[in-house]
């Protein structure tokens, strides 16, 4: 009878336990031991080169742009074609409004392809200068060329 004496005096012991807050105890972490290092022959080591790390300038000011100068090959007038005049006129112009003329006319009498916007569908004064019935826009000013003089 002496064991069953015991039980309840634990029950109670337990039960007073949880009532009282014991304080959390920290948790330590152990340090590994160190390895042993087996003894480093002693060898001359290549170090490389430091490399320079260029330290990054904030952008400097920039002057405000000057304004382009044409070149001076573009801008001469040039006499076109009997053929090309016929879309563009008679009177000498320089390249870069030769190529603003056509551009006008393709788009006046809708030239451009409806699928391909790049392609242009030549119509009989264009088919003339151009040779065949559709050309790319690439290959605009290339064709022209042969038509200025």
């Amino acid at each position: 009878m002496a064991t069953a004496k015991k039980a309840p005096a634990k029950k109670a012991a337990k039960k007073a336990a949880p009532a009282k807050k014991a304080p959390a105890k920290k948790v330590v972490a152990k340090k590994a031991a160190p390895a042993k290092k087996a003894p480093a022959k002693k060898v001359a080591a290549k170090k490389a080169p430091a490399k320079k790390v260029a330290a990054k300038k904030a952008p400097a000011k920039k002057a405000p742009a000057k304004k382009r100068t044409p070149n001076a090959a573009f801008m001469k007038p040039l006499t076109p074609s009997a053929a090309l005049a016929a879309v563009i006129g008679h009177a000498p112009s320089p390249r870069t409004e030769v190529v603003s003329k056509l551009w006008t006319y393709i788009k006046k009498h809708n030239l451009q392809d409806k699928v391909n916007r790049r392609n242009i569908n030549a119509d009989d004064k264009l088919k003339a200068v151009f040779g065949k019935s559709q050309v790319t826009m690439f290959e605009l000013a290339g064709l022209i060329g042969k038509h200025l003089s």
